[in-house]
């Protein structure tokens, strides 16, 4: 059973991997990169803080900073574990993949992915009520995992552990975040 998903897993890797070009190849490196996106996380700060105020944004920029941290650790442990070749790495199929990037750790499951939608989902349980299309954040982790794929780095399975990783992390967070707010820091109306 496991054997016949991984080979499932490997044969949507190559397709999705296939679709590529090379006219393609400098943008979905850029999104890849984590410093690209500060124009978006700059602007998410800026809407919490209008949003929150100042203290209240430092409170949640905390459960932020521990979510991630978290995450990124799991992620290395169970990559550590599992030790799973990146496509790139992967000598069945590394000489006809389209290998953009090369990265020599392990490949599941996806840092990018988990991190990502755990900060997605954290800020949107936080701030829907302010904002009828919050759920747009979601295209974030979409978008910056895909280029894991796109890139050569993870296979699909890699990216959708990490996005139900990460999902569930966030919304954990979001749990934990409501109560200790209701206890320590609550949310007092703005004038």
């Amino acid at each position: 059973m496991v054997e016949k998903l991984l080979s499932l897993d490997t044969e949507l890797f190559v397709f999705l991997n296939s679709l590529g070009s090379e006219k393609y190849d400098g943008l979905w490196s850029f999104i890849t990169k984590q410093s690209n996106w500060i124009p978006l996380f700059l602007l998410l700060l800026y809407v919490i803080f209008k949003k929150l105020g100042a203290k209240q944004t430092l409170y949640l920029l905390l459960f932020v900073a521990v979510l991630v941290t978290f995450t990124d650790q799991m992620t290395n442990v169970f990559k550590n574990g599992f030790q799973r070749l990146r496509p790139c790495n992967n000598p069945e199929i590394k000489s006809f993949i389209r290998i953009v990037q090369f990265r020599g750790s392990f490949s599941f499951f996806s840092g990018h992915a988990s991190n990502s939608m755990a900060v997605a989902t954290l800020l949107y349980f936080t701030l829907r009520q302010y904002f009828k299309y919050f759920w747009l954040l979601f295209l974030w982790p979409f978008i910056f995992a895909y280029s894991r794929i796109y890139l050569g780095l993870h296979y699909p399975l890699d990216i959708l552990s990490g996005y139900l990783f990460g999902f569930t992390s966030g919304f954990l967070m979001y749990k934990v975040y409501k109560m200790a707010q209701q206890k320590y820091f609550p949310l007092r109306a703005r004038d």
